[in-house]
């Protein structure tokens, strides 16, 4: 791959510009807001911004379409096959949003939280590949061995129960810490006090299983704890206390001979 087009500006498409442009020539960045083109060509070098789908340069050999999920099939109804490699970067979109309007295409998803503020280091990060043909693959999994060393084959249902999965354990975990974030707030309490907590939580995954490293009231069916917690809480944060802790019972029975 010597040149890449690509095509966004947001989360996804300010670490990829960042990553491979220190490994092949990024020809050109595409957003619908010129200023925020400009702003990552310029940051990564690049030398074209456009915010005209119609005046992509028309023969670098991948393009990569990063943005939003649904709007996807707009921006490849929008440009006329020109024979390279097209690929988009999203975990839950399938790669038929392709077919019938490029010759090679295919799908190549970083598994990892971004954001536009944060640019990723991208070598450790799991990416997942599909594409339309065996040798359409072999292009595309020597694209994302660029930047990551973990490039691995997973067709669209996979990706599917991967996103699913990085939705529970990233997403919603995240969330999580928001609601710990108020509860500590209403108390003037600072959410650094639960940093240690989170690294040790997450660092024990490395060698436990997320089942064998549950720890809590629940897990204990500690019911007294259990209530003392919901009367201090209300709302929206009461009903996924609840939600969050019969889940744990419930996977977790107590020992007949704990009873």
């Amino acid at each position: 791959m010597k040149q890449v087009v690509i095509i966004g500006s947001g989360n996804v498409a300010t670490s990829l510009a960042h990553g491979l442009s220190a490994r092949c020539v990024v020809a050109q960045i595409f957003s619908r807001q010129l200023f925020h083109a400009r702003l990552l060509a310029d940051a990564i070098g690049c030398p074209l911004a456009t915010d005209d789908l119609m005046a992509l340069v028309p023969d670098a050999d991948a393009y990569i379409v990063a943005v939003r999920d649904d709007v996807i099939a707009d921006v490849v109804d929008a440009v006329p096959d020109n024979g390279a490699l097209w690929l988009h970067t999203s975990g839950s979109k399938g790669i038929d949003l392709f077919k019938g309007h490029r010759a090679h295409y295919g799908v190549l998803w970083p598994m990892q939280s971004f954001s536009r503020e944060v640019v990723v280091a991208l070598d450790d990060v799991h990416f997942f590949a599909e594409a339309s043909d065996k040798k359409t693959l072999e292009h595309l999994m020597a694209l994302g061995h660029l930047i990551s060393h973990h490039v691995i084959e997973a067709d669209s249902d996979k990706r599917r129960r991967l996103h699913v999965a990085s939705v529970f354990s990233c997403n919603f975990a995240n969330h999580m810490w928001t609601l710990a974030d108020e509860v500590l707030g209403d108390a003037g309490l600072p959410f650094d006090a639960l940093l240690p907590l989170i690294r040790t939580t997450v660092d024990k995954l490395s060698s436990l299983s997320p089942a064998k490293s549950q720890t809590g009231p629940a897990i204990r069916h500690d019911t007294q704890v259990l209530d003392s917690h919901l009367a201090m809480l209300d709302g929206d944060k009461r009903e996924i206390y609840r939600l969050l802790s019969d889940s744990i019972m419930n996977r977790n029975p107590l020992d007949d001979n704990a009873k």
